[in-house]
């Protein structure tokens, strides 16, 4: 089995419950077809470069696939299918990465205080 990396941007008018459960349905596909998704990250709601389908905004989720080519063609044709989708890219890789992706590390480091900001304003 082959492993990819795979990214989708949902409609900003698809509520996040909504969201995780086209990613389970996406899942499912993969899974019923002999693959398994071993990381899942939602990003959230990010503003796009420009408007794709009238839409400002898009819900981001990543997906790291271990599956057989038929399975992630499907998977792809499911989400060609679906009107909520906007856009999705989905990249063959030599190895899976562990941990948080550069997104999500970038995202938790945005939001740590810094601390050179607190020293200046209490000098």
């Amino acid at each position: 089995m082959s492993l990819y990396e795979s990214v989708l941007i949902v409609r900003q008018d698809v509520s996040t419950a909504q969201v995780e459960s086209l990613a389970d349905d996406l899942t499912k596909v993969l899974s019923d077809m002999g693959g398994n998704v071993s990381k899942r990250e939602n990003w959230g709601l990010r503003t796009l470069a420009y408007r794709i389908k009238k839409n400002r905004k898009g819900h981001y989720v990543l997906l790291n696939i271990d599956a057989p080519a038929e399975a992630v063609h499907e998977y792809e044709r499911q989400m060609r299918i679906n009107e909520d989708i906007l856009r999705y890219i989905t990249i063959r890789v030599d190895e899976l990465e562990e941990g948080p992706s550069v997104m999500l590390a970038r995202e938790s480091r945005s939001r740590e205080p810094r601390t050179e900001n607190r020293e200046r304003t209490n000098a």
